[in-house]
């Protein structure tokens, strides 16, 4: 419970599973609309994050990284 700002270990754990949860969906989504790719894969990627959330974020990171298209900004 929170009691005058005093945030108590249980808000902190859910605040904290959160973030790691949800962290990974932002990071992905940002490098998918940052990014191009070939065909209607960018579609279909922010498609498969936004729907599984943490698990298209995971799986974006170790498939989808590999289908962008060179880019000499990174």
């Amino acid at each position: 419970m929170m009691y005058l700002g005093i945030i108590g270990i249980g808000e902190l754990v859910l605040v904290t599973i959160m973030l790691i949860v949800i962290l990974p969906t932002i990071l992905a989504l940002i490098d998918i609309l940052k990014n191009e790719f070939t065909g209607n894969n960018k579609i279909a990627w922010l498609l498969v994050v936004l729907f599984t959330s943490f698990i298209g974020a995971i799986l974006y990171f170790i498939i989808g990284r590999k289908q962008k298209l060179s880019n000499t900004n990174d």
